[in-house]
C-alpha cells in the first residue's frame, strides 16, 4: 500500500479537450446523468468551458489523472466548474487541494469571492465544500431556482 506521503500530487492547467481531461469530464457526466433530469444538469460542455475561458486544471497522483476542476472569473466573483475526483482517489484530500489551488488562482487575479452550484444528491461534494468554508446562498448568475441545485459561496 502506498502512503499518501509517498505520492507525488500535482495540479496543472490543461485544456479541457485533452484526452485525459475529456475522460474525467465524461466520467463526471456518467456519474451525474442517472441522478438528475437534463433540466437540472447545469455543467458546461467542454466546448463551453473553452468558449467561456474557464481556467481548467487536472490534479494528478504519481502522474495519473485523478481529478479536475475549473474556475470562471466574473467581475464580482469566481465560479468553480466541473469539479470531479475519480472514485479510486477519493478520501485523499485531492478535492480540497484543488479548491485551494482554484482559490489561489482567483485571488492572484483580484477575485475575493468564490461561488458554485452543486446537486442536492452530491452528498460528498456538499460535505467537501462546507468543510472548505463554503456556505449556502440562493441562486446566482443565470442559474434558475432549481430544487435539485444548491448554491454556495466563500469569501477569500
Amino acid at each position: 500500500m502506498t502512503l499518501l506521503s509517498d505520492m507525488r500530487i500535482t495540479i496543472h492547467a490543461e485544456r479541457p479537450d485533452t484526452a485525459e481531461a475529456l475522460a474525467l469530464i465524461e466520467e463526471l457526466e456518467a456519474e451525474l446523468a442517472p441522478l438528475y433530469p437534463p433540466e437540472s444538469q447545469h455543467g458546461y460542455s467542454v466546448e463551453k468551458l473553452i468558449a467561456q475561458g474557464v481556467a481548467f486544471f487536472v490534479v494528478r497522483v504519481n502522474g495519473e489523472a485523478a481529478g479536475c476542476g475549473g474556475i470562471q472569473l466574473y467581475p464580482n466573483y469566481g465560479e468553480l466548474k466541473r469539479m470531479y475526483v475519480r472514485p479510486a482517489f477519493r478520501g485523499m484530500g485531492l478535492a480540497q487541494r484543488l479548491i485551494d489551488h482554484l482559490a489561489a488562482y482567483a485571488l492572484a487575479r483580484g477575485c475575493r469571492l468564490l461561488r458554485l452550484e452543486t446537486g442536492t444528491l452530491q452528498h460528498a461534494a456538499i460535505r467537501c465544500y462546507e468543510k472548505a468554508g463554503f456556505y449556502q446562498i440562493g441562486p446566482f448568475g443565470e442559474y434558475p431556482n432549481d430544487p435539485l441545485s444548491l448554491f454556495y459561496e466563500r469569501r477569500l
